[in-house]
């Protein structure tokens, strides 16, 4: 067999290449990174200036970033420069305080220099052994949530990519756990020979949940739904007969109105039937953060599993969602991974709490988001966004808006008219560059979507969206 191992002086001339020398110095000399911090800055001191939603010009501008594949090494300090002048124009303005779509939270500064932080380790939150660092902070920040949300002391925490990962990990614990108590390894046997299970929710149900339902074989046809009450709310007395075969998926928070399913007596209802609950909390769940508000999430420690973003009410930066568990023993079966290449240990490892591998390292900068912000702060953090949509509220129906929800927590829904009109109203919005939002239906109605997620939204920021409502109305 021919050894094709490069001689020595082949390997030397290898490491010693321009380019190889050049990526030295980049990461010896730091001028690069000062640079990319330094146009990051810059964009973050115009955020409020700028108009929310990108214009067509900006966007035009991204084929500057178009073209073929070069044949070479290029210039690192150009293409940092042609990426900030060329791609951050065309970025919608979500760090500012007048995005108020999707439920995107804003940017926390001490997590953001965190993250900046953490990517620069460039650790894989793999196991211990490869990021002692995280190991512990993933520790640290499942006890602190524990004690945040209050959740049984025994509860585990997987750091995910965000809560549509968190409801596949959720509900996969979920099935492993009914499966073994009805007899069956669902991890050996598989779907095939595994008995059935029943799947719950409401109507209501966040697209995330079905999505979840089809990523782990249920199929959404199985699904049997409890009807809501006017403001989404699950009414338990819909529910049907329990067993031990069932799987309930609550909401602690409508994407739509920002209800909450009354958790306590559907709790109760299905431990006592010895299945299986799962709180879909994706924004809503912070809400057992705040005392203010705690009342939306009496009874949450029932459940067994939980889904939550940080990126979201918590303001940590993208991408960042929780899996919790009380049941340590079904979540770490259900995303079971192991090889003999693989150091684990007797500390924490992550990898047994997540479907991946390979991730980044979201507790560290999740940790500084607390540590900021500390017990208090959360609470004022999550206190202060339902704050500013009740004055969201109150400023639209002064102006004459119909606000069709009842604002339990971050979100403002508003009735303008038929779909054209809906189209027509959010279309202008955007194009003032005033505030951005989102369209949605209610009970089969178009209807437009304000959700109030992020810190940096001022009183004024509300009061200038609702001035850029009352224009859009009166175009329409």
């Amino acid at each position: 067999m021919t050894d094709k191992t490069p001689a020595p002086s082949a390997r030397n001339a290898l490491d010693q290449s321009p380019l190889h020398q050049a990526m030295h110095e980049q990461m010896q000399d730091g001028s690069l990174f000062t640079r990319a911090i330094e146009h990051g800055q810059a964009y973050l001191r115009g955020i409020s200036d700028r108009p929310v939603a990108p214009d067509a010009a900006a966007q035009a501008a991204l084929a500057g970033l178009d073209g073929p594949l070069p044949e070479g090494p290029g210039e690192a300090e150009a293409i940092l420069d042609q990426l900030a002048q060329l791609g951050g124009p065309a970025t919608t303005a979500q760090v500012g305080g007048r995005f108020f779509g999707m439920v995107n939270g804003g940017l926390l500064p001490t997590a953001l220099a965190a993250r900046l932080l953490a990517d620069t380790w460039d650790q894989n939150a793999v196991v211990h052994a490869v990021s002692p660092t995280n190991s512990r902070l993933e520790e640290v920040c499942q006890r602190w949530l524990i004690e945040l949300l209050g959740l049984p002391q025994q509860t585990v925490a997987g750091f995910v990519s965000g809560t549509s990962m968190a409801i596949v990990c959720g509900l996969a614990a979920a099935r492993w756990r009914l499966c073994q108590r009805l007899g069956c390894d669902i991890n050996a046997a598989g779907l095939a020979s595994a008995p059935r299970l029943r799947l719950i929710t409401s109507r209501h149900a966040h697209s995330t949940v079905l999505k979840a339902v089809v990523l782990l074989g249920f199929g959404t046809d199985t699904i049997e739904y409890a009807e809501v009450d006017d403001q989404g709310r699950l009414r338990p007395e819909t529910l049907p007969a329990l067993d031990e075969t069932c799987i309930l998926i609550l909401q602690a928070g409508n994407v739509n109105s920002g209800s909450f399913d009354p958790i306590r007596a559907c709790c109760e209802a299905v431990r006592a039937a010895g299945a299986w609950v799962h709180i879909d909390g994706a924004f809503g769940l912070w809400a057992a953060a705040c005392p203010n508000l705690a009342y939306l999430t009496d009874g949450l420690e029932l459940a067994q599993s939980w889904s939550v973003d940080a990126h979201k009410t918590l303001n940590a930066p993208y991408d960042s969602g929780l899996s919790l568990c009380a049941d340590p023993e079904a979540m770490v079966a259900a995303l079971q991974n192991s090889g003999a290449y693989i150091p684990t240990s007797e500390h924490r490892d992550g990898m047994h709490f997540t479907p991946e591998m390979s991730r980044r390292t979201r507790a560290i900068d999740l940790w500084a988001a607390l540590s900021f912000l500390g017990r208090s702060g959360v609470a004022t953090l999550v206190e202060g966004l339902h704050t500013r949509a009740r004055q969201f509220e109150a400023e639209l129906k002064q102006a004459g808006f119909s606000v069709i929800n009842d604002v339990v927590f971050n979100q403002v829904l508003l009735e303008i008219g038929d779909e054209a009109k809906t189209t027509a109203f959010v279309d202008h919005v955007k194009a003032s560059g005033e505030a951005w939002i989102g369209p949605s239906r209610w009970f089969d109605r178009p209807v437009v979507r304000v959700s109030l997620c992020s810190w940096a939204t001022t009183p004024a920021d509300v009061t200038r969206a609702v001035a850029a409502f009352v224009t859009a109305r009166d175009q329409g």
